[in-house]
């Protein structure tokens, strides 16, 4: 026998450009947005009746009109996710939950006042989860990319048959890192939030000497905790982006560490989570896996 369990339905990767034209100079926003419904979806399911689903189109449309209808809310992803989702939970029956989740591309003003800048060191992010009484609220970062030219040590490691790596006292370490991190409050300078956290970030991984790649990732964390009272849990993925010495003595040539083989696949991949000793229990802060 065969029985429904999780199930969820939405818009996916919606794009909205918003422009604040009240300020001179000119602001702007703009976001991926992807939208994710459940609850009381069993007939869609079972039986094929549509009569509970708010059409996918509607959801898109909902988007780019709350773009205009939530006013300033819309200046911080998580201050517009927090009135999208609850929108959703609070006005159409039967959806009991909704989650929200941002790409947001950062932009910064040109030599013009009308004039931007797609500032690529990264892609902020955010998850807003409603489920018409909690609200959750997470942040992060993606596509973040770091580079130690030293610092960085790896040996003493567990060896069997098939190991063939060196053990090195210095290193070259990089990754492309993706990051989320648990508010437990609203009562947020979103904005401010997010600056000081990716701070954090950058500058405790440039500045720990690490002897192992999973020991800097946990003082990351442990930083941007630090820094915030009011976020709970932080957790991060880190491939480890390998970077090899380049053979060049077959050419007659020293090479002392300076010339490198950048190989993007395969990579280490580690990912932990910190949280605070006192945390409460996440919920469904955080999504586990695509879509979901």
């Amino acid at each position: 026998m065969a029985k429904l369990g999780h199930n969820q339905y939405g818009k996916a990767e919606n794009r909205v450009v918003r422009v604040f034209r009240d300020s001179d100079p000119h602001e702007i926003v703009d976001y991926n947005v992807s939208v994710a419904l459940w609850g009381g979806q069993e007939a869609a399911h079972l039986e094929g009746d549509n009569s509970p689903t708010l059409p996918t189109d509607s959801q898109k449309n909902t988007v780019y009109s709350y773009a205009k209808e939530a006013g300033d809310a819309v200046r911080q992803p998580e201050s517009f996710g927090i009135a999208l989702a609850r929108h959703f939970v609070a006005d159409i029956e039967p959806v009991t939950h909704a989650r929200v989740k941002f790409e947001m591309y950062p932009w910064t003003r040109g030599n013009n006042p009308h004039a931007f800048v797609r500032d690529g060191r990264f892609v902020r992010t955010a998850t807003i989860t409603y489920d018409g009484t909690t609200t959750w609220v997470v942040s992060g970062v993606k596509a973040l990319s770091i580079l130690k030219t030293s610092d960085s040590e790896y040996h003493s490691f567990l060896q069997d048959k098939y190991t063939t790596l060196k053990p090195t006292r210095d290193r070259v370490v990089a990754t492309s890192l993706t990051a989320q991190w648990w508010h437990t409050s609203e009562d947020v300078d979103w904005g401010k939030s997010h600056e000081t956290a990716v701070q954090a970030i950058i500058d405790t991984y440039g500045n720990h000497y690490s002897l192992a790649h999973q020991q800097t990732l946990f003082e990351v964390g442990a930083a941007v905790l630090n820094g915030q009272p009011q976020i709970a849990e932080f957790r991060i993925t880190a491939p480890n982006l390998h970077h090899f010495d380049y053979d060049l003595a077959r050419f007659g040539v020293e090479n002392n560490n300076e010339v490198f083989h950048a190989d993007d696949r395969p990579y280490g991949l580690q990912e932990c989570t910190v949280q605070r000793d006192d945390a409460p229990d996440p919920g469904l802060a955080f999504d586990p896996g695509q879509g979901w």
